[in-house]
């Protein structure tokens, strides 16, 4: 009993205060952590970054305030840290390795949040698919196509894609190509269709809309119709114009050419 208290006298004698130096480190360390996270997590929170990146980037500096603290403590007691920090390093680097795809993913998923390509709620083509952004996570972003059918694509696959984000701005154009016959009146066409986009209160003033004459084809006189309406106006508009076009035309007596194949007996 008298060895055992004279070993305890020892160790304390000899690392009592190391001891108390790595406890001191330990939760200074912690207190530096948090204010560390809560000061990122502010700054980012005024850059108005995406919440996700925020929470993300705050743990980060945490835990590796953390680590660092981990690693100061345990050299008070002599020990080699370098040993500690290959090992680490060799592990992180198997599982980056091993991890690759999913890493790339990851930090694609980071750039998209951060670089704000899209958003949630707007309609894109990425990919090689195109839908509507239900929700964009760390790995993958979700979309519903117009049938509303789930895609899950993985962020990098987006990322090193051209991105078309369909509703990143407020307005579209709308590009009609309508084909009259070469016997019908040019300008009795134009009229109607001038009529027709000037009625519909959903087309734009600003920018101002176009028809022209673009094309003498094969079988039609070719009209372009680029009025512009808001993003969300875009396609009943179209379709409403299309629908007008067809039904106004045939009011007037304006062909719409068809295709006809003529076959001669031999």
């Amino acid at each position: 009993m008298e060895n055992y208290m004279e070993q305890m006298v020892l160790f304390l004698t000899k690392y009592g205060l190391n001891i108390i130096g790595a406890i001191i480190i330990l939760i200074l360390g912690r207190i530096a952590a948090g204010i560390g996270r809560r000061l990122i997590e502010k700054l980012m929170g005024r850059s108005k970054v995406d919440p996700s990146v925020t929470s993300f980037c705050g743990s980060l500096v945490y835990f590796g305030i953390l680590a660092f603290t981990v690693l100061a403590a345990l050299a008070k007691f002599g020990i080699q840290t370098a040993s500690f920090i290959a090992v680490i390093g060799a592990a992180g680097l198997a599982v980056g390795l091993a991890l690759q795809g999913s890493l790339a993913n990851f930090a694609a998923g980071v750039l998209i949040l951060i670089l704000h390509p899209f958003k949630t709620g707007h309609y894109i083509e990425a990919g090689g698919v195109a839908g509507t952004v239900k929700d964009i996570q760390m790995f993958t972003t979700t979309l519903a196509t117009p049938d509303n059918i789930k895609i899950l694509v993985p962020n990098g696959k987006i990322l090193n894609d051209v991105i078309k984000n369909i509703s990143g701005y407020d307005t579209r154009r709308i590009d009609l190509v309508i084909g009259i016959g070469y016997g019908s009146d040019i300008e009795k066409a134009w009229q109607i269709l001038e009529k027709i986009i000037q009625s519909d209160d959903r087309i734009l003033k600003e920018p101002a809309y176009t028809i022209a004459v673009s094309e003498l084809a094969d079988s039609s006189v070719n009209f372009v119709v680029r009025p512009w309406v808001n993003s969300a106006d875009y396609w009943a508009t179209r379709f409403d114009l299309i629908k007008t076009i067809k039904q106004s035309f045939d009011e007037n007596d304006i062909e719409i050419p068809f295709p006809q194949v003529t076959v001669h007996k031999g």
